[in-house]
């Protein structure tokens, strides 16, 4: 029988922020952490198209406004705003967003497959 994780407290302003797929992310909890899912803190301004194979999402937008595409369709994202993006699903922001996003299960960051955007 595998331990069980151990509590976490993290401060924002103590994780380096670094860029990705999404934009400046700066990963709160960790696949490293054990946790039954991943949590980040991003800032998005042009993310490309992407999609994850095996990882669901959800972004609760924590200030400003922009959109996004899932697949086929677009939404407004404005502070307070949630969306649940399943697995499998073509979706990228822009805009000028802070976002918390939730990755279940970890390992979201071995399961991003971005997409040649479509003409």
């Amino acid at each position: 029988m595998r331990p069980s994780p151990q509590p976490i407290r993290r401060e924002l302003s103590d994780v380096k922020p670094w860029t990705e797929t999404c934009g400046l992310i700066r990963p709160l909890i960790e696949e490293s952490h054990q946790a039954a899912a991943e949590v980040h803190h991003l800032e998005i301004t042009d993310a490309r198209l992407h999609y994850h194979e095996r990882t669901d999402e959800v972004y609760y937008i924590l200030g400003g406004q922009g959109r996004m595409t899932l697949d086929d369709s677009e939404v407004e994202l404005h502070e307070g705003v949630v969306v649940y993006v399943p697995r499998g699903t073509k979706h990228r922001a822009w805009g000028n967003l802070k976002v918390l996003v939730v990755c279940i299960p970890r390992g979201v960051l071995h399961d991003v497959h971005e997409v040649e955007p479509s003409v």
